[in-house]
């Protein structure tokens, strides 16, 4: 795979667990699962609260690249926002879902759904839909109502969803975020903002009986590396990329 970083700004790989349940949200039982993943990864050294029994532990983000997992009440995350290589991420991922079990007590049976989710960010300064459209294209029915002066283009968000296998239990959406206005359009003044591109494989319900949390992830990891191989890169990533450094 080409290396992403030549490509983004920033780029991040997120892991997302839902739950049918409620988790443990008591003081010892929280503190223990950080402690665990502090042991592992000692510069996630800052950690707070929010509200709602939202809990989060996180590395500085000074030098741009840094890792953090939060845990919510029927929610864990992990993310690692530009890792060296994917395989870190990943690692780190498969280190919380090794966790969960025991500590937080998160049977197999409890997956509501589990993500693995691969966000790019480009910052561009001008009209985000306009260099999403040209640079992707529009569907031909769409092209023409857009051709001309009078029609500026203030919303231009592509997304697809699409299942991989034929119970329709794991599916992959990949959508693309502008933040144009409007109001920038009208103005034709155009703050430096991020566009992303985000890419998420998802499986729904439980783990199958002879299945981990780990074994899971690394499958759904596997299937997004292929879509980011065989149609993201070279189709989205790439041009987008290109038609940036082009203005």
């Amino acid at each position: 795979m080409v290396d992403i970083r030549s490509l983004t700004d920033d780029f991040y790989i997120n892991m997302n667990l839902n739950t049918e349940m409620d988790l443990p949200s008591g003081r010892e039982t929280v503190l223990h699962f950080f402690e665990l993943v502090r042991k592992r990864y000692p510069n996630m050294r800052n950690f707070y609260a929010r509200d709602r029994n939202e809990y989060v532990l996180e590395e500085d983000k000074d030098g741009g690249s840094y890792r953090w997992t939060s845990v919510e009440p029927k929610r864990i995350l992990s993310g690692h926002v530009n890792p060296a290589t994917f395989e870190e991420a990943v690692e780190q991922h498969c280190v919380v879902l090794d966790q969960v079990p025991y500590t937080l007590s998160i049977s197999p049976l409890d997956c509501e759904s589990l993500n693995a989710m691969y966000g790019f960010d480009f910052t561009y300064s001008g009209n985000h839909n306009q260099l999403v459209a040209e640079a992707l294209g529009l569907p031909p029915a769409l092209d023409r109502m857009v051709q001309g002066n009078e029609h500026r283009l203030i919303g231009f968000e592509p997304s697809i969803q699409c299942s991989l296998d034929d119970d329709c239990r794991t599916q992959f959406r990949l959508s693309i975020e502008t933040r144009t206005s409007a109001y920038h359009v009208r103005t034709n003044e155009f703050p430096e903002e991020q566009l992303s591109v985000y890419l998420t494989v998802r499986r729904f319900g439980s783990l199958d009986e002879s299945d981990t949390y780990v074994s899971a992830f690394k499958r759904l990891h596997d299937q997004a590396v292929m879509l980011l191989e065989n149609h993201v890169i070279g189709n989205i990533l790439e041009p987008l990329k290109q038609a940036i450094t082009i203005r």
